[in-house]
């Protein structure tokens, strides 16, 4: 009977050995919701994005440690806990999601980098996210002034050497430009002749 109850032991002991031993050697992440998304300038958006955590066999892994990463310049926002570093765990289908963003003003695509943790193992990803233009295209303010500020100078310039700007222009749609003609010179005066009283002289005979 000792010796039986040893060997069942025994046997218990190995199988949880093993058990023990077993651990998840490599992770995959998918996002499957919120890829590619577009999101207005300084939008709060209540769902984001959504992963899902496998192993090697395809098996949702549980309680697994994600962690979203938004860059620091550029496109970019804050998570609801004030940072640009927000961490899930994964459920049991090896889902995990962050529901809490604000977007900045800043438009164009930026990245969203994922890195996913269970036991020994890590995997990493990265998610394309987009910012849109401000509605109706308008320019930033600091590029308005600065055209308004170039257009001032062109104007005053264009005043102060319209001469000149003129000279330019009738020179190359004519060729060299003409010499300026003299100004006409005063007509000569006409010469006038004047016949004094005649003079008779008579001498002694």
């Amino acid at each position: 009977m000792n010796i039986a109850r040893l060997g069942l032991a025994a046997a218990l002991a190995v199988a949880l050995g093993g058990t023990a031993k077993a651990q998840i050697a490599i992770l995959q992440i998918q996002v499957v919701d919120g890829e590619g998304a577009v999101h207005a300038p300084g939008a709060r958006a209540s769902h984001f994005l959504t992963v899902e955590i496998t192993d090697e066999t395809g098996k949702p892994v549980e309680g697994a440690a994600v962690s979203f990463h938004l860059p620091e310049d550029g496109p970019s926002g804050m998570f609801g806990n004030g940072l640009r570093t927000d961490v899930a765990t994964t459920d049991s289908r090896g889902r995990a999601a962050v529901r809490s963003l604000t977007l900045n003003r800043v438009p164009g695509r930026f990245s969203v980098r994922i890195v996913a943790a269970k036991e020994q193992a890590r995997a990493g990803t990265v998610s394309f996210q987009y910012i849109a233009e401000p509605a109706g295209g308008a320019a930033p303010a600091t590029a308005t002034g600065a055209a308004r500020h170039r257009a001032r100078w062109i104007a005053i310039a264009l005043l102060a050497g319209g001469g000149a700007v003129a000279g330019i222009a009738a020179g190359r749609s004519g060729g060299a430009a003409a010499s300026p003609v003299p100004p006409a010179a005063a007509p000569a005066s006409t010469p006038s002749l004047s016949i004094g009283a005649p003079t008779v002289r008579i001498g002694a005979p």
